[in-house]
């Protein structure tokens, strides 16, 4: 599908074969909605890197969004108007992306952005949405977009973040694994934040870091790296990058032998880079996720087949991400009967939800959503994508996760209402 298309509902069903009077989605059948015709769309503007190392994840953000916008739509879309996705290639550049942001903004006058899949391209289109005064919902991990100062009332995040992941992971492998750790770290603000967050909380546990590579963004051969690490002698090698570059990673550790001598941890562990990586080279392999399409959750089922019924497979985290933050900004400008901001911000804060993994919990003080992490390991498929099993949970309720109010810059006794636009 071509970034620059318009989505609408119509196309959308009429696609995967979902047509007809009614509209079936996990289960549920819905009578099909007629909409105003003096109603204009209301429109989500959907910027993501459908070209670059992280393509595949990027797919599955716009396949988890147009579900959600399918399901709003199926109910009546927001406020009576059909929603339409709108999607944009941000080709994981920043200026690229706050250049798709200003111009779905400007041009195409959306009223929500999501989107992104790199916390410096976030930042840009958050950047955007606070400029003109746009809401958007963040559904990748980035620690900077909570705090002062780009945070502010217009911006929520739906995804965990790498002090969170590195909070739950590094928790976990203190408590299993030696206290040795070395770090191959993709060189830019995701790598770095990984690797910052394990080395400080490992120091919690006693553990300490032996060593430290950073490579390039879209590296493919890390065979230079591999004596380095091999001569540290590590308990726990951490690959703290993503998409193309974990996989590529992930085989050279393993046809240099690297697993026989040390615990390989990648922060973010998805079924996407497991599948392209392969059984072998990803075999024993432990990480974190948000989600996993086999969690024994009623909402989990409900959405795993919702996806499937669609795309013939279930999705990964980050379409998770998207389903869920997309869904629950529309259906906040439901609840709160109005597009205001604030009035938005009041339908939000402080809500418990469960869209498809449990519970989560929106934080007042910075609109980061609290949420639970999983520990996975890679182990011998019985079947395609039944690839992972889940070892552990690490709670996240009650902000045992989180970086406090005050350490993100925002008032712990206050929702945030900084950068609030007058119109």
């Amino acid at each position: 599908m071509s970034s620059d298309k318009k989505i609408t509902r119509r196309a959308f069903l009429k696609k995967t074969g979902v047509m007809g009077g009614m509209v079936a989605f996990g289960g549920f059948h819905t009578p099909k909605q007629s909409f105003a015709q003096t109603k204009e769309p209301f429109k989500v503007g959907f910027p993501i890197p459908l070209t670059g190392p992280y393509g595949t994840e990027a797919k599955d953000q716009q396949a988890g969004a147009e579900l959600a916008v399918a399901e709003i739509n199926a109910k009546g879309g927001v406020l009576g108007r059909k929603v339409e996705i709108i999607v944009r290639d941000d080709k994981l550049k920043a200026d690229e992306g706050a250049r798709r942001a200003k111009e779905l903004i400007e041009s195409e006058k959306v009223e929500l952005l999501s989107g992104n899949l790199a916390a410096h391209v976030q930042l840009a289109t958050n950047e955007q949405a606070k400029l003109h005064g746009i809401p958007y919902v963040s559904v990748s991990q980035s620690n900077e977009i909570t705090q002062r100062p780009d945070n502010s009332i217009y911006t929520y995040h739906e995804a965990l973040d790498p002090h969170m992941t590195t909070q739950a992971v590094g928790e976990y492998v203190a408590k299993n694994f030696g206290k040795r750790w070395y770090f191959l770290t993709s060189d830019y603000a995701y790598g770095w934040q990984m690797t910052d967050g394990f080395i400080r909380r490992g120091k919690e546990f006693g553990a300490i870091s032996v060593g430290e590579t950073k490579h390039p963004l879209g590296t493919s051969d890390y065979s230079a790296y591999m004596p380095r690490i091999l001569t540290a002698n590590p308990d726990v090698l951490f690959l703290d990058n993503f998409g193309k570059d974990q996989i590529n990673s992930v085989k050279l550790a393993t046809s240099f032998g690297l697993k026989k001598k040390m615990q390989i941890v990648c922060p973010i562990l998805l079924m996407s880079s497991r599948l392209g990586g392969g059984e072998e080279a990803f075999d024993g392999v432990i990480g974190g996720v948000s989600f996993y399409w086999e969690l024994n959750h009623s909402t989990s089922k409900e959405f795993v087949k919702a996806f499937q019924k669609i795309n013939g497979r279930p999705p990964i985290d980050y379409a998770g991400y998207a389903y869920s933050g997309v869904k629950e900004l529309l259906s906040g400008f439901n609840r709160a009967g109005s597009l205001d901001p604030v009035a938005l911000a009041q339908a939000i804060e402080g809500r418990t939800y469960d869209n498809y993994k449990g519970k989560q919990w929106w934080r007042p003080c910075d609109h980061q959503s609290q949420q639970d992490v999983f520990i996975i390991k890679s182990k011998k498929a019985k079947a395609e994508y039944d690839v992972f099993e889940i070892i552990a949970t690490v709670p996240g309720e009650g902000e045992r996760l989180l970086r406090t109010c005050v350490e993100v810059g925002q008032n712990p006794n206050a929702p945030i209402r900084s950068g609030l636009i007058k119109k």
